[in-house]
């Protein structure tokens, strides 16, 4: 079984399967494009999946000191204040089920994160044409606010409510008519930002995604993709 695992989510499989189920919920009008939200978790890593080999021999001898591992970046494992770990990218439908998933190592960190996550969600059309790839609205909170993504989203002329940093929010102001126009918030639409975390909640319900046993980052990323699934099948 486990063999299976590892090669569906290496020749994308699991992708495929979660793009038919998704076009397949998008014709029958169970996909709620009026909100689309972007967040992350962090999920530890257990001591199965850190097995990088060390940068550099070991030192042996009395007296030695032992050298830390050094993880590959893109086997999506870093260190953090949790200790080892990685972090889930997510966009989730209004619905609470996801969209796009991203899996980077645990200390990245979450804006940078937006753009390659919005270009994973392509949920293609049954009756063909072009597959849709915009949310009517997106919603993110703070660590999500930089002027690199609020041009993104502009350019693709979609709509979003994602809160401006105090800190941002002053270098603009310092700035005068060459900061540009202060970001649009609505606190009634920010509220909905509450449907990719119970989203992400419904997704570290199984183990195997709230803890990391997969040792490479294609595997893991096809653990999550099965929990993904699960989650659209059974709604």
């Amino acid at each position: 079984m486990y063999e299976r695992h590892r090669r569906w989510s290496a020749d994308g499989t699991w992708d495929r399967v979660f793009a038919a189920i998704l076009a397949d919920a998008d014709a029958e009008g169970r996909i709620d494009w009026s909100m689309v939200s972007v967040d992350s978790t962090s999920c530890r890593a257990h001591q199965h999946a850190a097995g990088a080999r060390r940068t550099a021999p070991r030192v042996r001898g009395k007296g030695a000191r032992a050298r830390p591992r050094q993880h590959r970046p893109d086997e999506g494992l870093g260190r953090s204040r949790g200790g080892l770990t990685c972090k889930i990218h997510l966009a989730g439908e209004g619905g609470r089920r996801p969209l796009a998933l991203l899996i980077t190592p645990g200390q990245w960190g979450d804006a940078p994160q937006l753009i390659p996550v919005m270009e994973r969600i392509r949920v293609s059309r049954l009756c063909g044409g072009r597959p849709r790839t915009r949310p009517d609205h997106l919603g993110g909170d703070k660590a999500y606010s930089s002027r690199r993504n609020r041009r993104y989203l502009r350019r693709r002329q979609i709509k979003h409510t994602i809160p401006e940093p105090k800190n941002q929010r002053a270098n603009r102001q310092r700035r005068g008519s060459r900061g540009g126009r202060p970001a649009g918030f609505d606190k009634t639409i920010y509220k909905r930002r509450n449907e990719v975390e119970r989203t992400i909640n419904a997704l570290k319900n199984f183990r195997a995604v709230a803890t990391r046993f997969d040792k490479r980052v294609y595997i893991f990323h096809g653990t999550v993709t099965v929990a993904a699934i699960r989650l659209w099948l059974g709604s």
